[in-house]
């Protein structure tokens, strides 16, 4: 098998989770890193046993096919819009784009150039979220009429050593672990046809209790509460809350439930997890994993799976065009929330393909 090279842009914290996981995949090969710090970039280099360089440099490397953008939410769309302007496809960690206009560019640029775009989250190619998808599709619990969604946490400046990000434009729960829960309720349901939502903004200010910033305050510009109804073309009806304001809370991450049965699906930010069937009348039981990418980390699985693609003339399906719906979905929360009215979801999108059931760690198809 001929293997895909794949760059890294953006080396903070999130690129070690990418690079250890790009290793179990032999359908790519990691070939160089960059950011515009370049002590943070040799830093990195030096631990993977990779080179390490400036973004134009490794913009213009022949054995990079896929570039993946592992920068800050504000800088998603002009590195995006770089490496396509290179001739190389992208993965984008989430979001897309600061807003549905920002990546519209990234999808329309994509078009132009017959480029591929990708873009976290891939947690939903994990075991345990194909597992509950199977479920689904084979009737398990009927059909599904409802649901419920919900994270909560005091937020991230208890443990992110740069955490400002977080609460400024193009942050904040819906933003930064949205895409994890709305992505996966796409998959396991359709696409989604309306928002209705509601936002807080309690603080205006947040102290930093992580190192190094311990004791700092940093701005707080965005909604830190979203709450609201998601209802998709199936007619199902899901109740969500994304927060960073909760001290502790005892919710179930996802709740499915059908007409003949309730699902719980496991945290959509991790690849595994138990996933439970209770039928109607009856108590909550374990359902055997029926998919691999379970135990531990496999943060580039969507890279792995739009690497396949290319070398296979198939769709991906971690793709650019289930993140554009995500975003819009989640934009639609606050502007429903500023004008008191239920918001139709414009952008409509394919359920990506479910993975073949019973494959090992690393393979795809």
């Amino acid at each position: 098998m001929r293997k895909v090279g794949i760059g890294i842009i953006g080396c903070g914290v999130i690129s070690t989770a990418y690079l250890k996981a790009a290793q179990r995949f032999p359908v790519m090969e990691v070939k160089a890193l960059a950011d515009m710090r370049s002590d943070v970039a040799e830093r990195q280099g030096a631990a993977f046993g990779l080179p390490a360089m400036r973004v134009d440099q490794l913009l213009k490397r022949d054995d990079v096919e896929i570039v993946i953008n592992l920068t800050v939410p504000l800088a998603h769309t002009d590195v995006s819009l770089a490496v396509l302007n290179a001739g190389k496809h992208v993965h984008s960690e989430k979001p897309l784009g600061i807003n549905v206009t920002e990546a519209r560019k990234v999808m329309e640029l994509a078009a132009q150039k017959s480029l591929r775009v990708g873009c976290a989250p891939d947690t939903f190619l994990g075991g345990g979220h194909q597992t509950a998808r199977k479920l689904i599709d084979d009737g398990a619990i009927g059909t599904p009429v409802a649901g419920s969604a919900f994270f909560g946490c005091p937020g991230h400046e208890r443990w992110h050593p740069a955490p400002g990000f977080y609460y400024l434009r193009g942050g904040g729960p819906m933003l930064d672990m949205g895409p994890y829960y709305i992505t996966d309720l796409v998959q396991l349901l359709g696409p989604v046809a309306s928002v209705m939502g509601s936002t807080a903004r309690p603080k205006t200010e947040r102290l930093v209790t992580s190192q190094p910033m311990n004791g700092t305050l940093i701005p707080v510009e965005v909604s830190t509460h979203v709450a609201g109804t998601l209802e998709f073309e199936s007619g199902a009806v899901v109740s969500i809350a994304m927060s960073f304001d909760v001290p502790k809370h005892r919710h179930a991450a996802i709740e499915i439930y059908g007409d003949k049965g309730s699902m719980l699906v496991p945290d959509p930010n991790r690849f595994g997890g138990e996933v439970q069937v209770a039928k109607t009348g009856g108590e909550w039981e374990a359902v055997p994993l029926t998919h691999g990418h379970v135990e531990g980390e496999f943060r580039s699985i969507g890279v792995a799976d739009m690497a396949s693609a290319i070398l296979n003339n198939r769709p991906h399906r971690a793709s650019g065009a289930l993140a554009c719906h995500v975003l819009e979905v989640m934009e639609a929360f606050q502007t429903s929330a500023d004008e008191g009215r239920r918001v139709k979801i414009e952008n409509r999108v394919e359920r990506p393909a479910m993975l073949p059931a019973g494959r090992e760690t690393g393979q795809i198809d």
